[in-house]
């Protein structure tokens, strides 16, 4: 957890956006300009995906093409993976083709939570993809994650206790209020603790959504560098999965 998902995106999108849309021309000049302009149409469709998931509604090539341009048909797969990935790191929500004939796309929240969390109303943004980053951590730290290492971890995504974020709101009262009600995570004192310490476990409904097993699954697709051992469930919870199963 110790890279952004912002950093990842940009880092692991630039890479497939290059080896998908060589240029001619001379290096170190055409093609800085051409990802430039690839990363801003990827930018103007993410803005066209998150309406999209608003509204519920499915969109397609062609209505995707429209936005970034029907110039832009070669790079397009470039382009829709930068976006994709973003809306899958920052946002929460997967861009799930249904129809390859057809070229017709879905948007879902990862993991099979069903928490949009816009506490905005229309205008807010799903906040899903910050819920995953939380029950992995609380995963990481033994199943019941000490509140300020949330935030520490928390902080590397540029998220801050009391500091108004412009995708999450307001951290703390996401985390220890809305979350807390929805089900989500619970947000309970350590016992025999002087002064009194917090910690964050998972939820019933976290329980009931998805699973241990698939938000690791998760991580290590998502994080690639997470270090394997340190994902090992416990026998508790191993035992916990084979009884939901």
């Amino acid at each position: 957890m110790a890279a952004s998902p912002w950093s990842l995106s940009e880092d692991s999108s630039s890479s497939a956006m290059e080896e998908g849309s060589g240029t001619g021309g001379e290096p170190g000049v055409a093609e800085p300009v051409l990802h430039a302009a690839l990363h801003v149409r990827a930018v103007s469709l993410v803005g066209f995906l998150l309406q999209k998931f608003r509204t519920k509604q499915p969109t397609s090539q062609a209505e995707m093409l429209a936005i970034v341009g029907e110039d832009e048909q070669d790079a397009f797969p470039g382009i829709l993976g930068q976006a994709s990935e973003c809306m899958r790191l920052v946002f929460g929500v997967e861009v799930k083709e249904v129809d390859p004939g057809e070229h017709s796309y879905v948007l879902v929240t990862v993991l099979g939570l069903t928490c949009d969390a816009m506490l905005s109303g229309e205008q807010g943004l799903p906040k899903t993809g910050l819920l995953v980053v939380l029950l992995g951590v609380i995963l990481l730290e033994g199943d019941r994650a000490p509140e300020e290492v949330v935030w520490e971890a928390l902080g590397v995504m540029g998220v801050y206790a009391g500091e108004e974020h412009i995708i999450f709101g307001e951290p703390r009262e996401l985390l220890t209020n809305v979350w807390v009600q929805e089900g989500y995570l619970e947000y309970r004192q350590v016992p025999g603790c002087d002064p009194a310490r917090y910690e964050f476990l998972w939820g019933p409904r976290a329980h009931v959504e998805t699973s241990r097993l698939q938000v690791l699954e998760y991580l290590l697709r998502v994080y690639p560098g997470l270090p394997v051992s340190s994902l090992a469930p416990s026998e508790e919870a191993v035992s916990h999965e084979e009884e939901r199963a």
